[in-house]
């Protein structure tokens, strides 16, 4: 896989909530906030560049985070007009709730990878649960977190009934999305983590171990339109965009697997 292309954009207008809610709060005549889970950071910039520049008038305040975090946030009440989250149970949260425009729709299909720094005694999906070994995760209710445990069980399997337990007890740090959990590695704060291929791929100075489709876990990427969010005519055309061939194919040079 070849590395993703850097965004054209050179602003990165990754907006703190606050600032995104004060903004859609009418400073703009057109402006909606996409709330996107943070993995999504390179291709949502370069995906909102090329939108705005088709859509005169159009702005576009992108609100990162873990896709837990972004639930809750939509569920109490921030308006935000498109969810675009990393996996399908945090946009169940918001679809319980009755805030979604129709159907969700898969949009992207990522996988899980181990990343490490130079030097780390892991150098293999094994090594893991090897005694004084430190893993960073992300919490167990961020999609990346819950897609890592969810391997990490499978992998009893294959290295025996204790892996996971193991591996669980080498965790020393549980972040609150996966740019955070990547960050520990390239700081060399942890010998591994398990991350997002699409992440691995930014990620500065990290040496990747592959986890075997045998007992990686498919991830999915829904999106949607917030029923109640400002300009829905505007967040329908945003929400097309991405789904567009054009928009797929721009996903896939992120190192995005495309929905069928």
């Amino acid at each position: 896989m070849g590395s993703p292309r850097a965004p054209r954009c050179s602003r990165i207008r990754a907006l703190p909530l606050l600032l995104a809610l004060a903004l859609a709060g009418g400073a703009f005549a057109q402006t909606i906030v996409v709330s996107a889970a943070s993995s999504l950071t390179e291709s949502f910039l370069e995906l909102v560049e090329i939108f705005e520049a088709r859509h005169e008038g159009a702005q576009v305040d992108l609100n990162f985070g873990g896709s837990s975090t972004l639930a809750a946030q939509i569920t109490q009440g921030a308006p935000v007009s498109v969810f675009a989250s990393a996996n399908e149970a945090q946009m169940n949260v918001v679809v319980a709730a009755g805030l979604v425009e129709g159907e969700p729709s898969e949009f992207a299909r990522n996988r899980l990878v181990v990343v490490t720094p130079p030097g780390s005694p892991v150098r293999a999906l094994e090594d893991l649960a090897a005694e004084g070994v430190t893993l960073v995760l992300a919490g167990p209710e961020v999609p990346v977190g819950a897609y890592a445990r969810a391997a990490l069980n499978r992998m009893n399997a294959v290295f025996g009934e204790d892996f996971e337990r193991a591996a669980l007890a080498n965790v020393v740090s549980e972040e609150f999305n996966v740019r955070l959990v990547a960050a520990k590695i390239e700081l060399g704060e942890a010998d591994a983590a398990i991350v997002y291929v699409t992440d691995a791929l930014v990620a500065r100075g990290v040496e990747t171990i592959r986890i075997d489709d045998a007992v990686n876990v498919p991830t999915s990427n829904p999106i949607a339109v917030i029923k109640d969010g400002p300009h829905l005519e505007l967040a329908r055309a945003f929400v097309a965009w991405v789904l567009s061939a054009e928009g797929q194919a721009l996903l896939a040079t992120y190192g995005f697997g495309t929905a069928d």
